[in-house]
């Protein structure tokens, strides 16, 4: 018999993909250049020339061997060490690399990290707006996700709910800042007050709670925004990361957890990821991907783009009047429909080509999700068509 969890999994619609599918479509009667597609987040700036060149030099001057081999089970030492040092230079904390294992990227470092701090029937907490893929993340380890509504006023912690919910059998508390959908980091004030609640709860419960930080966007943060780094607030944190933001690359499908030294069970949480792989068939990214990697960690692309991206959709929405956060980072922003309901919204919208993402499924129906890592150029030509969808339908603008 087939298993009936995955054969249910398939009547749950993707609204991302469908909604980008429609663009595709719509793109071969009217020119895609004329869809005004903000669904997908996949970046739109190359990765860096660097990276290119430390490829090319790889394949030409380096062992096949040693390129093309079996990774060990706990990742690539070189690609270890040279994450290990990037950190420890940049935050000042002394990762080690046997601090560190190499995953397919922050999902991959997301689903160990719960299987390694979570048995099931925990609970593990995260806050809305939140990545709606957490859900099968946690609920495949057989853990239960219970997600904290969102404070829409500034899209940090709703404290009191947090409160609230951080009861005993919480053992871990999933964080993503910058966060996808909502661009906001999480302040020095909100992580303060986060890890205070932890070790507070940590000593009522006699037991450890662990922070779980997605953090792909990490280097993608806007002038003048309070985004530090999450583990150095608590000591329990294990950092999940990606390269596909910050050296666009996501479709090598490379990153890392990364255990806060100063952890409970630091030295055993990277040796049993490795047993968890065994048991989700992961082993590790290829074996050339980690090593070049590794050699151009400390570098970005051009993640200006964004920026210049966000300010022009931001100052158009408030224009407009439309409700909106400023974001602080990544490449996403999270205004408030102009209807109650954003589905019904974001349909009106597809109507003049505008392809926006109702924001229900990320934990905060009413609004709606746009992806702005699209060329500055287009971002540009849609502005006046979303003063004209805005104008038209809801008299606004």
């Amino acid at each position: 018999m087939i298993n009936e969890t995955y054969k249910a999994m398939l009547g749950a619609k993707n609204v991302i993909r469908n909604l980008a599918e429609y663009a595709s479509a719509r793109g071969k009667e009217i020119g895609y250049e004329n869809v005004f597609d903000f669904s997908l987040g996949n970046p739109s700036v190359p990765a860096p020339s660097q990276f290119t060149d430390t490829m090319i030099s790889m394949l030409q001057d380096e062992s096949p061997m040693k390129l093309h081999g079996y990774s060990p089970t706990l990742g690539d030492p070189a690609f270890k060490a040279d994450i290990a040092a990037s950190l420890t230079k940049r935050f000042g904390i002394a990762y080690g690399p046997e601090h560190i294992f190499p995953t397919t990227g922050a999902a991959g470092a997301v689903a160990h990290a719960v299987r390694a701090v979570t048995k099931p029937g925990d609970t593990v907490l995260t806050f809305a707006p939140f990545f709606p893929e957490y859900t099968p993340y946690v609920e495949g380890s057989g853990a239960v996700l219970k997600v904290v509504p969102a404070n829409t006023e500034t899209f940090q912690i709703n404290k009191e709910a947090f409160e609230e919910m951080l009861s005993e059998d919480v053992m871990a508390v999933l964080v993503n800042t910058p966060n996808n959908p909502s661009g906001i980091a999480y302040s020095t004030d909100t992580l303060t007050y986060l890890a205070d609640t932890l070790r507070s709860a940590q000593e009522k419960y006699g037991h450890s709670i662990y922070l779980i930080s997605d953090e792909p966007y990490r280097e993608i943060v806007f002038a003048g925004a309070d985004a530090p780094y999450v583990s150095t607030f608590y000591d329990n944190t294990l950092s999940c990361y990606s390269f596909s933001k910050s050296l666009s690359l996501p479709g090598e499908r490379i990153g890392y957890v990364a255990v806060n030294p100063a952890a409970e069970g630091a030295e055993y949480i990277v040796p049993m990821c490795g047993q968890i792989s065994r048991g989700i068939g992961h082993n590790c990214p290829p074996s050339i991907i980690q090593q070049a990697v590794g050699k151009v960690c400390d570098l970005t692309s051009d993640l200006s783009v964004y920026e210049t991206n966000m300010n022009i959709i931001y100052d158009t929405l408030v224009d407009i009047g439309f409700t909106v956060v400023k974001p602080g980072g990544t490449f996403y922003i999270l205004p408030k429909a102009l209807e109650e309901d954003s589905v019904a919204f974001c349909n009106k919208a597809k109507e003049y080509d505008l392809i926006l993402v109702p924001a229900d499924n990320f934990g905060a129906p009413g609004f709606f999700r746009m992806a702005y890592c699209i060329d500055t150029e287009k971002v540009e030509r849609a502005m006046p068509r979303l003063r004209e969808f805005a104008k038209k339908e809801y008299g606004l603008g």
